[in-house]
Order: structure tokens, then sequence, then C-alpha cells
């Protein structure tokens, strides 16, 4: 479900903010944006004005995750209808051993991080063959990034901890050569199911830039299943979900001095089974007009409309292989659970 969706040119932000801060021996932070995420340090909001000006209006899904919204995300993972988190662990808690013994010793590098709490999964894996651990979380939430890495560094002694505050774009433009011998990129929980076709020709063509050949691959990925699955995992009993995706209304309204009102948007979700993909919207409950003042913007709504926040593309393991294999990614292995709900691949860079 989270993804953050880069928009500066990754020199351009980096000259501007480029903070690195070394807060113990075993921590180093560093803002390629700034934890304030104002306009004109990471966009201008150029993405908002022409997604709120489409006949079908949208937002980019990065706007969930200021720090309430990545706090909200960790609470969907708990639920009981949200079966990818679990399924995901479960999967991992089985096969991490091998893929530490697959990889041998390697930093991990995690995309969109949050709490790290599968991240935990494969140090105790890397820890338990003698490896050195190294540990390089990337999410844009700085607070809940610093946070997860304290925890982290409590509980693994030896472990080091570099930890990018950034969008993904930015981080993988910034990436420094691995330390130990070999280095894994992890993109957990299905984020990539957020990505349009295009965009994700384009994330892997940074994955492949970013490692260098021979260098790993973790991907976890939503599998087909009946809606009647689907469904419940984004509209949940407790309301969750919805909250979630009200708090990107919020988020406007804190980094571009807007007005929405949330509460006259309800969240909206289905399954679209000609796209294979789960369709999260918001729809206004009225006639209304909403001010984003910072970026000169007012915005007309008629009742029922929708912004779309969110799609959660789902896929099939035979096709990714192959889509995998073109984009320069080589598949070593592949792991499900039982009910085939959802997908571990590992794959490594190979030589052009």
């Amino acid at each position: 479900m989270k993804f953050a969706k880069p928009s500066d040119p990754p020199e351009l932000a980096t000259r501007l903010d480029f903070e690195p801060a070394i807060l113990s021996e075993r921590l180093r932070l560093e803002r390629l944006v700034s934890p304030t995420l104002s306009s004109t340090e990471i966009d201008n909001g150029s993405d908002v004005i022409e997604g709120l000006t489409q006949t079908q209006k949208t937002l980019s899904p990065r706007y969930f995750y200021d720090d309430r919204g990545s706090h909200l995300f960790e609470q969907i993972c708990e639920l009981p209808e949200y079966y990818p988190t679990r399924t995901e662990a479960a999967i991992l808690q089985d096969c991490s051993a091998e893929i530490a013994q697959i990889t041998g010793s390697s930093e991990i590098v995690e995309l969109g991080s949050g709490s790290s709490t599968k991240t935990r999964i494969l140090l105790d894996a890397y820890e338990n063959l003698g490896y050195p651990l190294r540990y390089l979380p990337i999410d844009v939430s700085g607070g809940i990034l610093e946070s997860s890495a304290n925890q982290l560094l409590l509980d693994y002694p030896s472990l080091q901890v570099h930890g990018l505050v950034s969008t993904y774009e930015l981080a993988l433009a910034n990436l420094t050569p691995a330390i130990l011998p070999t280095r894994t990129l992890c993109f957990l929980g299905s984020t990539l199911g957020n990505l349009n076709p295009e965009e994700c020709d384009r994330f892997f063509a940074d994955i492949v830039q970013a490692l260098k050949v021979g260098e790993y691959f973790l991907l976890g990925i939503d599998l087909h299943k009946s809606p009647t699955i689907l469904e419940p995992a984004y509209n949940d009993a407790q309301g969750v979900t919805a909250e979630f995706n009200q708090n990107v209304l919020h988020h406007l309204n804190w980094r571009f001095d807007g007005n929405f009102k949330p509460d006259q948007f309800e969240h909206w979700a289905f399954y679209n089974q000609e796209q294979h993909q789960i369709e999260m919207h918001l729809r206004s409950r009225r006639t209304q007009t909403v001010q984003l003042r910072a970026l000169d913007l007012t915005v007309e709504f008629e009742p029922e409309e929708t912004i779309l926040t969110e799609i959660s593309r789902k896929f099939d393991l035979d096709e990714m292989r192959q889509y995998l294999q073109a984009q320069g990614l080589s598949t070593v292995k592949t792991w499900t659970d039982p009910n085939n709900w959802f997908g571990l691949v590992l794959a490594q860079v190979r030589s052009a």
C-alpha cells in the first residue's frame, strides 16, 4: 500500500537540503528532504495542481505519509482484515534463513521502511549466521524512521544503521557503495502495486541503476485473489483505513495552507476487476469549493465526485519473473504462502 512518489530531480534536492547527522556511533541519519517538507524543499505542489485539475481528480499516495499517516498505516497492518502484512511476514519467517544463505554477508536497504517490523526477521536471519548487521532504512517520514532505528539499535547491539529521510528516487540516486560484500535492496508490502505500469518501468530503471551487478533485490507482491478477500482489506470495520485516506486532506491543508474539510469526503475503496487493482477514492459528500492558498488553487467538487488517492495492483508471479528479467533482474528464487495470496521474489542484477 505504501508509496512515496518523488518529484524533484535528485541532484537539485540534494543540493538544497543535505543534512547528515551522526546521532550515535551506530546511527547516522541523512535528510535528503526536509523534515518539515515545505513546498519549496520537496516540490512546488505541481503534482497536486495537476492532479486536482484533471477530470478524474487524483493525488499522489505520497501525501498519505506525514507522521500521522505513517502511524495510521502501522495500525492498518495490525487489522484482522488486512492480510498482506501478516502473510508476507509469515513467508519471511519461513524463508529468511534461506535468503541470508543465498546472499551471504549483505547489508539491507529497505525502501519505505516504516516501523521496520519485517526487517527484524531478516536481521535475525543474518545475525544467526554470524554475519555483520548493517541496515539502511529509507522513508519520507523522518519521525518514524528515527524512532524505529533507535529501537533496532537497542535490540541489536552490533547493528549499524544509516537512515535516509527521503523519497525513493532521491535515496536510490544517492546510495553510497555497499560496505559489506553485497547489498540486498528490499521493497516489501506490495508497495509496487501503487505504481502504474509506466511508473514501474521508471522505478526499476532506478533500481538497476542503484545496484551493482550481482547485488540483490527482494520484492514482496500481493497476488491475484477473490474480491471477497481483497475489498474488506481496504474497508476495515474499525474505519482505520478510512481515517488514513482522509488524512491526505489534513496533510494537504497543513502543507499548502488549505481548507479541505475532511469530514465532507467519505472513504470509498473497491476492486477493479478489469485492471486487477484496488482503487481508493475520497468521495465528496456535497457541492463544495476548496482552496489551497499556497498553490493559488481553487477546486470545485460536485456531490459524489471523487479524488483517486491510491491504486493497489495485484500480480501474477510468473508474469513478474518475466517482467523482472526484461528489466535486467534475474529471479533467484520465489516463495509464497499456502493460499498463494502473497509472493516474495529474490532477484539479482545481471550483467548487461
